[in-house]
């Protein structure tokens, strides 16, 4: 049966690393990556609602899960927003799916960043959380650059079991994610 190279990687380096460095006795207290979550804020999707299902379907190739609409709460009249008009897409990872994204996030969509110089390491919340930005998702391969609209950004949040930002940056170090030296 297939298993996805990172989470093979976890098991075998990752998890002997982690207990190692900070003394866990219990397996159990080992961090993991819980989900990641991939979302887009559209604001001009106000105006023009295929810009919606645009991102629905690019969310959708980019992650190989059916990605979801989400809805406005409230409504905004400085921005001509109404309660429950569509303004951005998410989709949250999870199990080998989460390792499969995650391993070609690493390996082949940040490296094609233009002038990539790895990611800062200021997204933790202090809970073990990490958030970062991308300002193109033609990074991604999975996208025809024929086929885009427009150039939207997105936001990936990897939500851990760890207790700290120590833990949770030693866990994606572990991964080889790329965080600048600084």
């Amino acid at each position: 049966m297939y298993t996805p190279r990172l989470k093979t990687k976890y098991t075998e380096e990752v998890v002997p690393a982690l207990k190692k460095e900070f003394g866990y006795k219990s397996s159990m207290e080992i961090p993991r990556i819980e989900k990641i979550i991939l979302s887009q804020g559209l604001g001009e999707a106000v105006a023009d609602k295929k810009i919606v299902e645009a991102s629905v379907k690019e969310m959708t190739a980019i992650s190989g899960q059916k990605a979801i609409p989400t809805y406005s709460k409230k409504d905004i009249s400085n921005f001509k927003l109404r309660k429950g008009m569509p303004i951005g897409a998410k989709v949250t990872l999870r199990g080998e799916r989460m390792y499969e994204f995650l391993d070609r996030l690493i390996s082949v969509a940040l490296p094609r960043t233009r002038d990539f110089r790895g990611v800062k390491a200021t997204g933790f919340d202090g809970r073990g959380n990490f958030n970062m930005g991308i300002t193109e998702q033609i990074i991604f391969p999975e996208i025809d650059i024929e086929k885009v609209n427009k150039i939207n950004g997105m936001d990936i949040t990897f939500v851990t079991s760890a207790n700290s930002d120590e833990e949770a940056k030693a866990l994606l170090g572990a991964f080889k994610f790329p965080f600048t030296k600084k």
